[in-house]
């Protein structure tokens, strides 16, 4: 089956990269490869891949500093795959703005499924859903059409799993979500990883549209439970709720 995606390798290992050029011809993607980050980085401008996959230790850059460099200008979801097993790690690279992250040794069949989950949300993200293409919510307002959200006017620059998540809560407005249910609608699956991914994507993702100072708490949490997106009136007066 042939797949309108593009997929960049972003490894300097031979035989892995070889290994993942085999898996994506044989899945039916696209794809152009890199040895390094600088150029993995020009990669990502001229050819604006679908995804990308991306090594962490590369000879010439830290996979790291390579996800801060192509997050200045794209949103263009990154998956890591690292043989760094560490908690610390993953949430760093996280927070760098991965959109998943997977442990070398990795299995062909493991890999495939991140990739099909990821074009699932690039599909999701490009698809207006429901009658209603724009959500308003006080100060925040998401244009499904568009992929695009903003507060008080200003667009918000989202990774696609924090665009995810904004969306589900808007079309769950009022709703108490579980942890089991957010994770299972984001990654298919409800895991111990997944769970404590989905935790550093909501604390950026309220980061981004609560901002350090501002009155309104949109995303209420419910401690071991899961989250609630509060419904705001245009008043702008502040909301009360536990943290």
């Amino acid at each position: 089956m042939e797949h309108n995606i593009e997929i960049l390798i972003i490894e300097d290992d031979s035989k892995v990269r070889n290994l993942m050029k085999t898996t994506m011809k044989a899945n039916g993607y696209r794809y152009i490869t890199s040895e390094n980050g600088e150029n993995g980085i020009m990669e990502v401008a001229s050819h604006k891949p679908d995804i990308i996959l991306l090594d962490l230790g590369l000879p010439d850059l830290d996979g790291i500093k390579v996800i801060e460099k192509i997050r200045t200008w794209t949103n263009t979801p990154i998956i890591v795959l690292s043989a760094r097993n560490e908690d610390e790690d993953k949430i760093e690279a996280l927070d760098a703005g991965a959109d998943d992250y997977l442990t070398k040794p990795f299995s062909v069949d493991e890999l495939m499924a991140r990739i099909r989950v990821t074009e699932r949300r690039l599909e999701y993200m490009t698809t207006s859903s429901g009658e209603e293409s724009v959500f308003v919510n006080g100060a925040l307002r998401i244009d499904y059409s568009a992929a695009e959200v903003c507060v008080e006017g200003k667009e918000l620059h989202l990774t696609p799993i924090e665009y995810k998540l904004v969306c589900i809560f808007s079309k769950n407005l009022g709703k108490v979500l579980t942890h089991t249910y957010i994770t299972k609608e984001v990654w298919g699956q409800c895991t111990e990883s997944n769970v404590a991914s989905m935790r550093v994507y909501m604390a950026n993702l309220r980061k981004k549209i609560e901002g350090d100072a501002r009155r309104i708490q949109y995303i209420q949490t419910h401690i071991g439970i899961g989250y609630r997106m509060l419904k705001i009136d245009n008043s702008n007066e502040s909301v009360e709720s536990s943290t």
